[in-house]
Parts: C-alpha cells; structure tokens; sequence
C-alpha cells in the first residue's frame, strides 16, 4: 500500500509540471498586447499668423468730468442722465443774475472813466500847446500828462473788468466741451453749485472711437516694436458670449516702460464703435497678430505632450505602430501649435489617448466625435 501511493506521487509532480509549461507557452505564443484605440490627425502646411493674446479692458477715449466755473443757483438741465450728446450742446443753466449786474456795473465804470479819459487828453493837448508858448509852466504841463495817463490807465482796467464779467456771465451756460455719453445726473435743478472746487454735476465718456487696453509680455514686446514699425498693426476685440465678428482696431498706442511688477508693456487699440458694442469698463479678448509665417507645419495643441526633454507627441508608422518625436514649437492661436522642428507635412499624429502609449504600442485609430449641431 505505502508502495503504490509513493508510486503515483512523481507521476503526479510531472503532470504538473507538464500543465505549467503548456500554459506559459500558450501565454508567450498565443496571447497578442491588444491595440491602443487613439484619435489621429494629420500634420498640415499651411501659413499662420503669428499672433498674441491678452485679456483687455474697454477705456473711453476721452473722460471729461463737468464742474461749474461760476458759482450760483442751478436753473434748467437740458440734457438727460444717460444720453448722447454733442461738443458744444447746453448742459446747464445756472442764475445769471448777480452776473448781469456785476457786468452792467462795470460797463459804467467804463463808460465813465471814457469821458474822463477824453477830456484828461484835451486837457493834456491845451497844456502841451501853451507850454510850447511859454504860458504854462512846466509842472503844470507834467501834472495835466500824469493826469490823461492816469485816465488812460482806468479806462483800461475797465475794459479788462468788463471782459472778466462777460466771462463770469458766460459761465451760466454749461456746454458739452466733448461728444459722448453722459452718466449719472449728480445735481438736480435748484442746486447751488460752487465755482471750480465743488464736485461734478455730471460725467462725460467719449465713447466712438473707443479704446481697448491689454499687456503683452516682456520677451514678446521687440516682436510687437519690429511689427509696428514696418507696418500699421490691427487689434481684434473679442467680445465675451458672442459668436459675432470679432471687432477690428488698430494699435495705436504702446506704453514707455516695462511694468517692473508683471513683466509686461501695456499696449492700446483703437475702434470705431458706431454701435456701441464695446463699453467703458468691459473686458474683452485682444488679439494682436505680429507677423505671417508661410508653409509652415501645424499640428492641434492637444497632441503635444509636455515631457522632461521638453515637448514631444507620438508619430504613427505604417505598420500602426508610435514613434515619440522630440519637438521645438511655438505657439500658433486657435488652438494649434507651429512645428519649427520634429514632424513632417502630412504625417499622422496622435491626438487623443497618448496617456496609454509607449513607442512601439500598436494603436487603432479612430474617428473623432463630431459636436451635435444645436
């Protein structure tokens, strides 16, 4: 009995054995690495524009806040809060009043100190005469000059008073020193205002043309100054939530320094705005295109992966397997990456699924999914 069971024991260590080796062969020979399924795309040629964009803000052309120049009791608003108005156009009357008498007062004094001029000079003539004469003495002859001098001198501190109060007078009447928008009413009729030191009655934003305002880094601004300065640069605004036209501007404006705390240069747009669709206050997307560069090899920026060598993405080879190629690239816009240096013209690429990939994985290629049209 102890025979037969230590008999059967080597047999059964071989079957075992036997199954193990079966099994792994099968594993090595039979078992294929399945394929990646990826999203693939073609490397194109073709021109892009070399452009930078920055998040701007709307700025008026030109803000004017109104205060009165003469002091006095606020009669009449001509304009409403929140409307357009013209360079020149009455904003407010004030009580012009005291003004008309101050200016009725100086013209007598003119008119007065006119007559005296007049005969002080006759005066002065007939003494001129009989000093030649011998008749009057010299003194006499001095005082009578002295005196037509001094009326000469009144009337034209008169006229110069009659001028100031004309222009206290004018000042009664508000106007528009620009076109634009007005805001907020700040004064009602029945306000007294003071002269100069008091605060706004009212703010005016020249609004068309308008400006859109944005900062461009540092090491990108000598692109901007080589641009501008062969060509006249156009500015795109992009207005938030809308599928419009972008709104087209030129660059009119580059600031004289580097701001020390952000490390960029501020530059400035400027756009007919007819309309009204950009705002004083708003923040827009600015695009600043500095350059074309032609035949050039594009790839989608989803496909680029960012590795410790630097940039890189997966080639695919006819045999369906990955290449990892090494990249230099630059920034493109919209979403797409310029290839100075890595891949070819009309090479497929890997767009979608890299994360699963080594080089020499085999991959399925795949269609990528369309957006449902809304």
């Amino acid at each position: 009995m102890l025979r037969t069971m230590s008999s059967r024991r080597p047999l059964g260590l071989l079957l075992l054995l036997l199954s193990s080796a079966a099994c792994a062969k099968a594993r090595s020979e039979g078992a294929a690495v399945p394929a990646v399924p990826v999203t693939v795309a073609a490397a194109v040629q073709k021109d892009v524009p070399v452009e930078i964009r920055a998040v701007g803000s709307v700025e008026p052309l030109a803000t004017v806040a109104i205060r009165p120049q003469a002091g006095g009791e606020i009669t009449a608003v001509h304009f409403h809060e929140g409307a357009d108005v013209r360079a020149g156009d009455l904003l407010f009357s004030l009580d012009a009043r005291p003004y008309e008498a101050a200016l009725a007062q100086a013209e007598s004094n003119l008119v007065r100190d006119q007559a005296q001029a007049r005969n002080g000079e006759a005066e002065a003539r007939r003494a001129q005469e009989l000093f030649a004469q011998g008749i009057v003495s010299k003194e006499q002859h001095d005082s009578l000059q002295a005196r037509a001098s001094g009326f000469q001198a009144s009337v034209k501190a008169d006229e110069a008073a009659v001028q100031t109060a004309r222009l206290q007078l004018g000042y009664c009447s508000i106007r528009a020193p620009i076109g634009g928008r007005t805001g907020s009413l700040l004064v009602k009729p029945g306000n007294v205002v003071r002269a100069a030191d008091g605060g706004p009655l009212v703010v005016i934003n020249q609004i068309d043309p308008i400006y859109v305002s944005f900062a461009v880094p540092e090491a990108r601004f000598p692109e901007v100054k080589r641009a501008a300065g062969a060509r006249r640069l156009s500015v795109e605004a992009l207005l938030p939530g809308e599928d419009a036209t972008p709104m087209l501007g030129a660059l009119s404006f580059f600031d004289n320094e580097v701001d020390r705390g952000t490390g960029t240069v501020r530059l400035r747009g400027t756009f007919a705005n007819p309309e009204r669709k950009l705002w004083p206050g708003q923040f827009v997307g600015a695009r600043l295109v500095v350059d074309v560069r032609r035949n050039v090899v594009v790839v989608p920026a989803q496909a680029v992966q960012d590795g410790q060598a630097g940039p890189y993405l997966f080639v695919v080879k006819p045999d369906r397997t990955v290449e990892l190629r090494q990249l230099v690239v630059t920034v493109a816009g919209q979403g797409e990456l310029l290839v100075e240096k890595g891949v070819a013209a009309g090479e497929t690429i890997v767009t979608d699924g890299q994360m699963r990939l080594v080089p020499g994985s085999k991959i399925e290629a795949k269609t990528p999914e369309k957006k449902a049209e809304s």
